[in-house]
């Protein structure tokens, strides 16, 4: 269970966690963050060879990472979920930088991925959004403003946040539901814009496009995330396995047959930019004369970002709050609020430093290159914590499994052919990411900045926990 930060005289009247999500619930959640519309656009964009790459990574990462997360949290579905299972698995050190990695990498997350909503909202605005579409006050004050809202509900409590969890899911599943139909209809009136043949299928054997690989791989990113709220849900050990189940199902093929069906619509060239979805369906709609449905999508395509960001400050955050319940961050992290039974410094700490990263985004930069900088970032750093999780899966499979564990079907075996392809393709992708886009003019340049930023984010976390080790040492000598 879920070791609190208390007071020794107040044990019994220390705060704790509300378990608040049932399945349905986190099913929708999952829906939010593991949907991401911008990358179906992103997909579209680089061709119809990227359908294969969408089902290898499919086959080499995602279903490894939700069968590794549906066993592991069953077996142990404490608060933390990643942090605790490296722990368990390789010690507290390891069990820290997995949690730290992936905090870290999360943090340019909040700020692109509302850039994509903003972007999309112009769309709802009509002819007065296009005043807007290069303004860096806009996108920075619509990031800032809805960052907000989100820490404020989180704070609150999930029984609050959810619902705005719940409604973000359904910008991730209707526009995709839509984006089908409107391809269907333009499939019968005017064929495909796409070839589908082998030739234009098959990935480039070169390496000019590998960092686009990694960016398909990072899109699959996101189930592991209810994980880390495993004291805020009913039942955890049981909710967590289905939930995964179904709402992996609908991400996988949500993915899949959005980027086929937005190449029956339009050409791969027509597809681009921070608003790449919004914008292909306002051509598709404007050539199908529908412009009525313009806007409802665009609101839609919005939701879903912000859900994005929702969900992965709500996840993330329990990351720092069960650190500081081990006294590795301040133990002010691994408070619980007496009113609403929220890790509450842990989810403000963490919602500051997020919009810290939105103001630093835009400091003397376009747009654009914002955007792109805030998710190049994120790539690498944020795939070391799965090789963690694979390795874990494999560590803790000579541990007995409680009564009650859902496993992997098939048992051990399996989850260990799952898990051992699930960490090769994460040191791949971990490689691929490192190698700089054929337009990058000083590629030498660019490869040292990515592993020297790796370097010191990670090195910044050794310190970090060494010096909170040397600490509690020293706290131990006094007693």
């Amino acid at each position: 269970m879920l070791r609190a930060v208390m007071p020794e005289k107040t044990t019994t009247s220390t705060p704790t966690l509300a378990r608040e999500l049932g399945v349905a619930d986190l099913v929708l959640y999952y829906l939010a963050s593991g949907l991401s519309l911008r990358w179906i656009a992103t997909a579209a964009a680089a061709g119809p060879s990227t359908i294969i790459i969408w089902i290898f990574a499919c086959l080499c990462f995602f279903v490894p990472l939700a069968a590794s997360v549906l066993e592991l949290s069953s077996r142990y579905p404490q608060e933390g979920g990643l942090y605790v299972w490296t722990q368990r698995a390789f010690g507290n050190f390891s069990g820290f930088i997995a949690a730290w990695t992936y905090w870290m990498s999360n943090l340019p997350y909040f700020p692109a991925v509302l850039y994509f909503g903003a972007g999309s909202a112009l769309f709802a605005m009509g002819k007065r959004g296009d005043q807007l579409t290069n303004n860096a006050t806009y996108y920075l004050l619509f990031a800032l403003g809805w960052l907000a809202l989100i820490i404020l509900l989180n704070i609150l409590g999930l029984k609050q946040g959810k619902w705005l969890n719940n409604c973000c899911s359904l910008g991730a599943w209707i526009p995709v539901a839509v984006l089908l139909g409107l391809a269907a209809v333009f499939a019968m009136r005017h064929g495909s814009a796409t070839s589908f043949s082998m030739q234009h299928l098959v990935p480039h054997s070169d390496l000019k496009n590998a960092i686009f690989w990694s960016t398909i791989f990072f899109a699959f990113g996101g189930v592991e995330t209810g994980s880390f709220m495993g004291e805020e849900i009913k039942d955890a050990r049981r909710t967590i396995p289905r939930s995964l189940v179904i709402a992996g199902t609908l991400i996988a093929a949500c993915y899949i047959a959005g980027t086929i069906a937005m190449l029956i619509a339009l050409p791969s060239a027509s597809v681009s930019g921070v608003s790449g979805f919004a914008s292909a369906i306002h051509l598709m709609c404007t050539k199908l004369g529908l412009g009525w449905l313009i806007a409802p999508v665009a609101l839609l395509v919005v939701l879903n970002s912000v859900g994005g960001a929702a969900t992965f400050l709500s996840s993330t955050s329990r990351l720092p709050f069960v650190a500081g319940i081990d006294r590795y961050l301040p133990p002010v992290f691994g408070h619980v609020h007496p009113r609403w039974h929220t890790p509450w410094v842990a989810i403000g700490a963490y919602g500051i430093a997020g919009t810290l990263c939105a103001l630093l985004s835009q400091a003397g930069t376009t747009v654009r290159s914002a955007y792109d900088v805030l998710v190049s970032m994120s790539i690498i750093t944020y795939f070391i914590p799965f090789a963690f999780l694979f390795a874990s899966m494999l560590r803790l499979q000579r541990e007995p499994a409680a009564a009650g564990t859902i496993r992997v079907p098939g048992g051990r075996p399996v989850a260990i052919v799952l898990a051992s392809l699930g960490l090769l393709t994460t040191l791949l992708t971990i490689v691929l990411s490192v190698i700089p886009p054929e337009e990058e003019p000083n590629k030498p340049l660019a490869i040292a900045k990515v592993i020297g930023s790796t370097l010191f984010l990670v090195g910044a976390g050794v310190a970090v926990y060494i010096a909170s080790e040397r600490r509690m040492r020293r706290l131990r000598d006094k007693g």
